[in-house]
């Protein structure tokens, strides 16, 4: 994610629910067709702490794959994993922005998994990213679809209301974070890919106290976090409130539904 709009990030807050956010990841690489190379290189875009990105060495055993993320604490998580594989291959990370990046060598497979909607006008990078593929790679992404949802809809309105507004009008980006699916099945496929692009809604069953609100700590809620500092619990209580009758604890646990789009585009 570009530097001016990435508040610090808290591997520890983000991985408090790694099960539920690893499913779209695996998801998605389980429709990444075969990959070009042997042993294949693979860029995985804004890996965060890494626990996603040593699944791909779990696919593609043989593989040298690098994680990039312009987080400095994620990367500090990160670095624990890096070194060679089980399989062969190597797995390694290095600092790089979303929003400039363009790869220096072939790629047979470019990732991002939940990271784009963190860039803005991320579709106009897709053809630096398509450019970078070796004949027959795949560039594959996953992000969020859920800007619509109680859980950005009331941040936002809290946000935008008469105590919040001076300071946090701009802060939250909804409705430009993401294209539909159509609209990057369009992008893709003008760019000459083979484009396979769906949506699924995920009904993550949380436990815990305040689990919706658990969740969006460790993302779509950071920028709040940032802005207002010390300041910041008034906010969280009210939207703590707002989350509770969105979101009604069950006999189960709290149901959070989350939409989340997909797409995978094999280079001709």
């Amino acid at each position: 994610m570009p530097a001016a709009a990435a508040p610090a990030w808290d591997p520890g807050q983000y991985l408090r629910h790694a099960s539920h956010r690893a499913r779209p990841f695996v998801d998605l690489l389980a429709r990444v067709p075969s990959l070009p190379g042997d042993p294949a290189h693979i860029a995985d875009l804004g890996c965060g702490p890494g626990n996603m990105t040593r699944l791909l060495a779990d696919r593609w055993p043989t593989a040298h794959i690098t994680g990039l993320d312009n987080s400095p604490q994620m990367l500090a998580r990160a670095e624990s994993l890096a070194g060679p594989t089980p399989g062969g291959g190597h797995l390694g990370f290095a600092v790089a922005d979303a929003g400039t990046w363009a790869p220096a060598e072939p790629y047979d497979l470019i990732v991002s998994n939940a990271t784009l909607q963190w860039v803005p006008d991320h579709v106009t990078r897709f053809p630096a990213w398509v450019d970078g593929l070796a004949p027959g790679g795949t560039f594959a992404f996953q992000v969020p679809g859920n800007f619509d949802a109680p859980s950005h809809r009331l941040m936002r309105e809290l946000a935008h209301s008469a105590r919040w507004k001076g300071r946090l009008a701009g802060t939250l980006r909804h409705d430009d974070a993401v294209r539909e699916p159509a609209d990057y099945l369009q992008a893709l496929t003008d760019l000459g890919c083979e484009a396979d692009v769906w949506e699924t809604t995920y009904l993550h069953l949380l436990t815990g106290e305040d689990p919706v609100l658990d969740w969006v700590k460790g993302t779509g809620l950071r920028p709040v976090l940032a802005e207002l500092g010390d300041g910041a619990e008034a906010f969280v209580a009210e939207y703590r409130t707002a989350l509770r009758a969105a979101y009604p604890a069950g006999d189960h646990g709290t149901v959070f539904p989350f939409r989340r789009l997909f797409a995978v585009a094999r280079k001709g």
